[in-house]
């Protein structure tokens, strides 16, 4: 069992197996069962008037059962794509894996999906090192962008302490602006992480268009390994994110109620 099999609960794993057929099936069941209903009586008429009524209710019912159809199955890829958000956000918090990256593969950019869809098809260790790599990119990018958010919520706030009490707004401003030096720094050691794995791509990318034999390959995983065993910003930037967000959201709320 995968680690992204272990954070999903059994009833979660069904509803993603059966939301990913769904739609289709759902069309299927609404747009199909009027109009062959229908048919099967058409075929079945003696009276030319009947076989004649029977055809056009069954052009009728399949135009619109596959109206309605075609409805529930955007209601179906609505839901389902707000459920992978979700689970992509819970996934994200102590950061992706490569097991987890069939979740992300729409954040992918369109060579990376090109580039892993080639890597695996020529060399499988490089392969997995290659998706371990686009994981921790695709993590440094998510803090990177959540820290950028933060900031913005930060900037927000110091406009707001412009109504407080000089005592207070010094307090707060001096608050804040710490607050905002950490969102800077988590920002900047996740654009450095990102830049990082990028290289790493690269690196593994010219491994793999090279056609590299088995000793080849090994010494390019080693030159890896480094990297490749450096914690995840995931948990510990996610984390000091959502507290500082919690400790300014609760100072203001005390000191402006």
């Amino acid at each position: 069992m995968s680690a992204s099999d272990i954070k999903l609960s059994s009833r979660e794993r069904a509803t993603l197996a059966f939301l990913r057929w769904g739609a289709g099936a759902a069309f299927l069941l609404v747009a199909l069962p009027a109009p062959v209903y229908f048919l099967l009586r058409r075929l079945a008429a003696t009276a030319p008037e009947d076989a004649a009524i029977f055809m056009w209710l069954t052009i009728i019912s399949l135009v619109a059962g596959s109206l309605a159809g075609l409805l529930v199955a955007a209601f179906f890829l609505f839901y389902r794509r707000s459920k992978i958000k979700t689970l992509r956000e819970r996934l994200a918090t102590d950061g992706i894996t490569a097991n987890e990256l069939q979740w992300f593969r729409s954040e992918l950019t369109k060579s990376e999906r090109r580039a892993l869809k080639e890597v695996e098809g020529k060399n499988r260790l490089l392969a997995d090192a290659y998706s371990e790599t686009l994981a921790a990119r695709l993590t440094a990018t998510r803090v990177a962008a959540h820290a950028r958010r933060e900031k913005i919520v930060v900037e927000r706030r110091l406009t707001q302490t412009s109504n407080f009490p000089p005592t207070e707004r010094i307090a707060a401003e001096r608050d804040l602006r710490g607050d905002m030096g950490r969102l800077e720094r988590i920002e900047r050691d996740a654009a450095e992480r990102e830049r990082e794995t990028q290289a790493r791509l690269q690196m593994i990318e010219a491994a793999a268009s090279r056609d590299a034999t088995d000793a080849q390959t090994q010494l390019a995983l080693q030159r890896l390994e480094a990297t490749r065993n450096q914690p995840p910003l995931g948990l510990e930037a996610a984390r000091e994110q959502m507290q500082v967000r919690n400790e300014i959201e609760d100072e203001l709320r005390i000191r402006n109620p």
